[in-house]
């Protein structure tokens, strides 16, 4: 083939004139690409492979400007495999010599160049177009700087790490530890003390980075508006001022006399932000085989005994399988989840700045790997200082515009475990914000009585008297079988009211994209979209229309939003907490509740005392000496090392009450200890309430879910909620008590919990506040920190270690089993940790030794076949004995009786 193509690099110029013979053969070129419409952008446009740095098969051009540009400039170096323009077939020359499989050992030699590790990693990161044979191009000398840096050793003798090895290292060890670079220079001084003069280690941060240089990807720094109208991009890349407020795109700073003016020469912008192209992070998972093989993970997989573990087992997954199968066909092709949400970068104290950061993640991955921050990637970096709510759309625009590029056309990506390359197509899934930044992603209002996004227009919420809120009282009977009780029931709920509506289900893409076009909603972006949305928000909840829907696949999805569990689950248990302790101002039993209660309900009995003008005790709320109970038990709890954080320091013993509680300690409180800490103090009519809702979200949160147990859930939480609406006031019921009534459905159609919720992505951001280590310039900080972290990560996969599925460090208390000799142990002995401090010991008392013995004897794998046979024996001798009266048998005698029968 390359001796088939000379003509690209000869015969473009005879005597001065431009050759017809080679002008055709430019022709034959177009006509080739133009036959591939998975490389034609536009129907004209293709991309120009000529010399300039602005092309070289980045840019899409109409094909007379292509041809034009080929005259002037010529091809560009060694493309004689046109794999830009719709060409499958690699150049052996170039996979052969350079790629290596996963079962390849490190010591191969190739034609040229001697493979270590790093010499993969170098080439891994490079791509399947990098030739180490070639004369090395700016754009390439990086690679090949690092290449010679992998073949010499770090000092005369050291076998053990190379230069490039040793500086790779050292970052990776600089970014795990969130080390600053004063740090770096000052151990990177220190270890040229103990090395000998002539070493190559690097003498500080700047030589390493410049060393390292090549490893990183690629980052855009695009201009904004000041007020968040519009980014300078696109068509819009050389206006100077703002289309639609009119304000200036650079700093206009004067310096100088009264009688002369300087003005500065170097254009800066009011404001900028940060864009993180998505394509090259993807590739590089398929360019480093730690990963390649991983990404396939979701098509080889099988669902077992009909649960669901990973999205990929989801109605949702399977029917955007159905409905575009050209896109399935190729299992490399890649499904994303998005996720965005604000932080503080200075903290609540300090200075009021909102910075959002725009999120994806890959699903194609094994549940191990999944939502794990090494497959996180930062796409869009929002500026502050303001929060840009319903404007976020604009930041959005060139990850929207590389999404689409991405679903129509791909891009050409090497995979490195089937060492092939392959057009890589993605499409975006869902996205996972909290309730406000639903409301900022979707375009429909997550505030007031038509807040719910799954009622919609169908919502029954309404504005109490006295406190004005919205209550979502009363509000989930329609949800009830027609024919159940709670429909007619006319004193428990709202008085003389009976339900028969029912909820008409959740909209389809179709449906609601429909009634965008009708209202004749505008996207942001558009000039007079403010003026336009703004008066059509008045009368329906919809406030913008999203630019998610310019994805021409948005439409298909059954799921575009996922309402988050983390934050439901806070709020619900939240309000259960403050209000059964009656925390003040913080608990819904109110004065104001309880003046309006009666205007409601028929609850006679808690109305206020004519004589007194004082209200009655009500029986959900726990009295003083209760409360210190609760608290003193909560305060002496202990549980297994990084299961949950330390509760009892969240426990305020003067007045009453919990504070400083995280998500995740309200997760596991309301999973947990809720139903264990209020079992003796309230009525069992409130008390089986509360433990059934703590009881769905703890069945709701598992790691695998089959469809009868979601239909379940689906069936019990309407029925949960109504059984919570009497005993509690109408105020007690906001929008977060009432969504858990669509969780389960949500659950059912997208799969499980935990790879759309938003603890991953929380604690994401939390590793991305700790790279500003300069607060004036908060964006680029970030930058620079994300850009070597990415760097770093990619080079620890090529670490000895370097397995992305192990953690880096084991934990305080962790032992590996491997290091347990002895075989005859039962398996209950062999605990995967070892004790924290000091050991102590001391006598256990009969109740503790009689849980212990049982503990030992139910949960050892060995005894189980002797409980089967306990349990036979006493359902042949008491045939009416159900599951729970067993139970109980086998705790009472199975001890005693395993005793005998072993002794025997």
């Amino acid at each position: 083939m390359e001796d088939d193509r000379e003509w690209m690099y000869e015969g473009r110029i005879v005597n001065g004139m431009f050759s017809n013979e080679w002008g055709d053969k430019v022709d034959e070129f177009v006509a080739f690409a133009l036959r591939h419409p998975e490389c034609v952008n536009g129907g004209t446009a293709i991309r120009c492979p000529c010399t300039l740095v602005k092309c070289q098969n980045k840019k899409f051009l109409n094909v007379e400007t292509v041809k034009v540009h080929l005259y002037r400039n010529g091809f560009v170096p060694d493309y004689y495999v046109w794999i830009y323009h719709g060409e499958k077939q690699v150049h052996q020359r170039c996979s052969s010599s350079v790629r290596m499989s996963a079962s390849e050992t490190d010591q191969m030699v190739s034609d040229n160049m001697n493979h270590t590790t790093y010499h993969r990693m170098v080439c891994d990161a490079a791509g399947p177009e990098f030739n180490p044979d070639e004369e090395p191009n700016a754009e390439a000398r990086n690679f090949y700087d690092m290449i010679r840096a992998g073949d010499k050793p770090v000092y005369e003798g050291n076998s053990k790490h190379t230069q490039l090895s040793a500086a790779v290292r050292m970052l990776e060890i600089k970014c795990r530890h969130r080390c600053s670079q004063a740090w770096f220079d000052d151990m990177s001084n220190f270890i040229q003390e103990l090395l000998p003069q002539d070493n190559l280690m690097p003498l500080d941060f700047y030589s390493t980075k410049k060393l390292v240089r090549g490893l990183g990807l690629p980052v855009q720094v695009i201009h904004c508006c000041v007020n968040n109208c519009m980014i300078y991009w696109g068509d819009d890349s050389d206006l100077n001022s703002c289309k639609k407020c009119g304000h200036a795109r650079y700093k206009q700073k004067v310096r100088g006399s009264r009688n002369r003016l300087y003005i500065r020469k170097l254009k800066v912008p009011y404001k900028k932000m940060h864009y993180f192209p998505i394509t090259p992070r993807l590739q590089r998972l398929y360019a480093s085989t730690a990963t390649a093989n991983e990404m396939r993970w979701h098509s080889e997989h099988h669902m077992e005994d009909g649960k669901m573990c990973h999205p990929s087992d989801a109605p949702a997954w399977k029917h955007f399988d159905g409905c575009f199968p050209d896109f399935s066909s190729e299992v490399r092709n890649v499904r994303l989840g998005l996720f965005a949400d604000g932080f503080q970068p200075f903290g609540q104290s300090g200075q009021q700045y909102s910075l959002w950061p725009v999120v994806v993640t890959p699903y194609n991955l094994p549940p191990d790997l999944c939502m794990k921050e090494e497959f996180m990637f930062l796409t869009v970096l929002v500026p502050g200082p303001t929060n840009p709510k319903g404007k976020i759309d604009v930041f959005l625009q060139p990850l929207i515009a590389e999404l689409k590029s991405l679903w129509g056309v791909g891009v050409q990506t090497y995979d490195i475990s089937k060492r092939q390359n392959f057009q890589m197509r993605a499409a975006l899934m869902w996205t996972i914000n909290d309730f406000p930044a639903y409301s900022m992603m979707s375009g429909w209002s997550t505030a007031g009585m038509l807040a719910c996004p799954h009622c919609m227009e169908d919502s029954d919420a309404f504005r109490l008297i006295k406190s004005g809120k919205q209550s979502w009282f009363d509000n989930h009977r329609k949800f009830l079988p027609m024919n159940h009780p709670y429909r007619r029931n006319t004193k428990d709920f709202i008085k003389n009211r009976k339900v028969t509506k029912q909820f008409p289900g959740v909209r389809s893409g179709d449906e609601i994209l429909k009634d965008l076009n009708n209202r004749g909603l505008r996207k942001v972006i558009d000039v007079d979209a403010e003026v336009v949305n703004a008066a059509i928000s008045k009368t329906c909840g919809w406030n913008k229309r999203s630019i998610f829907w310019d994805l021409p696949y948005w439409r298909e999805h059954l799921l575009r939003h996922n309402l988050d569990v983390m934050h439901i689950e806070k709020n619900v248990f939240d309000n259960i907490f403050n209000t059964v302790f009656n925390i003040p101002g913080k608990t819904k039993d109110t004065y104001k509740s309880r003046d309006e209660l009666n205007k409601y309900c028929r609850r006679p009995q808690f109305a206020q005392n004519l004589v007194t003008n004082k209200y009655p005790d009500v029986p959900f709320v726990l009295n003083k000496s209760q409360k210190k109970d609760v608290l003193e038990w909560v305060k002496k709890l202990r549980f297994p090392d990084g299961y949950a954080s330390n509760l009892g320091r969240c426990v305020d013993a003067k007045k009453l009450k919990m504070f400083g509680m995280k998500s995740h300690d309200c997760h596991v409180f309301m999973q947990r200890l809720l139903p264990i800490a209020l079992r003796e103090f309230l009525p069992n009519r409130i008390w089986e309430p509360i433990t059934e809702i703590s009881l769905f979200f703890k069945q709701l949160t598992s790691s695998s879910l089959t469809d009868e147990e979601l239909r379940n859930l689906d069936e019990q939480i309407p029925v949960i909620l109504c059984n919570l609406e009497k005993i509690f006031p109408p105020s007690f019921f906001d929008s977060m008590e009432h969504l858990p009534v669509h969780l389960a459905y949500e659950a059912r159609i997208a799969g499980p919990v935990h790879y759309r919720w938003m603890y991953p992505p929380e604690r994401y951001l939390r590793k991305i506040k700790h790279k500003i280590m300069n607060k004036a310039q908060v964006e680029g900080s970030i930058s620079i920190g994300y850009i070597m972290d990415e760097a770093a990560k990619f080079a620890s996969f090529y670490f000895k270690e370097g397995d992305p599925t192990l953690p880096l460090k084991d934990k305080r208390n962790e032992v590996y089993l491997d290091d347990i000799v002895d075989d005859d142990m039962f398996e209950i002995f062999k605990p995967p940790g070892k004790a924290i401090g000091a050991e102590g010991k001391r006598y256990l008392a009969n109740n503790e030794y009689t849980a212990a013995h049982l503990y030992v004897l139910m949960n050892c794998p060995e005894v189980q076949p002797f409980i089967n046979v306990f349990v036979t024996e006493k359902r042949k001798q008491f045939p009416n004995l159900n599951d729970e009266a067993v139970n109980a048998l086998t705790e009472q005698e199975f001890p005693s009786w395993f005793e005998k029968y072993v002794c025997s």
